[in-house]
């Protein structure tokens, strides 16, 4: 086998280059809830200053977050989730649910998240197609990118 200099092509990598940063989903979070000025994201991340601007700035820039001006003297924007941003709150809840699980163990959970059904959210992720839950014994993995297979790189890549 080749070997290759360059890891995978992955989408699930490239993702993360975007919001795989420390307190880039927590501010993602605070957003989600309503809290998109800075000293609230402050507040609720945890997240030293200089180093929040600067995702905040990284998330703005890939279209995730956009900022609105709310108060002109002094300047002062609040953020709110674009789309792309939306589109990442399944992402959210399945990580709180698993954390909920694997890490807090059911005790002393600090949220719930209730539907408009009145019950507790659990998110399942399903097939679009079918509705099927999905589980990993019943998915199959086909690699796109030239030279890739399921154990690696076929051939040098990059």
């Amino acid at each position: 086998m080749a070997a290759t200099k360059d890891p995978r092509p992955c989408s699930i990598a490239d993702a993360l280059a975007v919001v795989g940063e420390k307190y880039s989903l927590l501010v993602l979070r605070e957003v989600c809830l309503g809290n998109g000025r800075f000293d609230q994201l402050v507040r609720n991340t945890g997240a030293p200053r200089d180093i929040l601007a600067a995702r905040l700035r990284r998330l703005v820039d890939a279209g995730i977050l956009t900022k609105r001006l709310y108060s002109e003297r002094p300047q002062r924007f609040e953020y709110l989730a674009t789309q792309a941003g939306l589109e990442l709150h399944p992402v959210l809840m399945t990580l709180k649910e698993w954390g909920d699980r694997h890490i807090r163990k059911g005790a002393d959970l600090p949220m719930s998240i209730e539907h408009r059904c009145g019950h507790e959210l659990v998110p399942v992720v399903t097939c679009r197609a079918c509705g099927e839950e999905i589980h990993p014994e019943h998915l199959t993995a086909r690699p796109q990118a030239p030279g890739w297979t399921i154990s690696g790189p076929t051939a040098a890549v990059g």
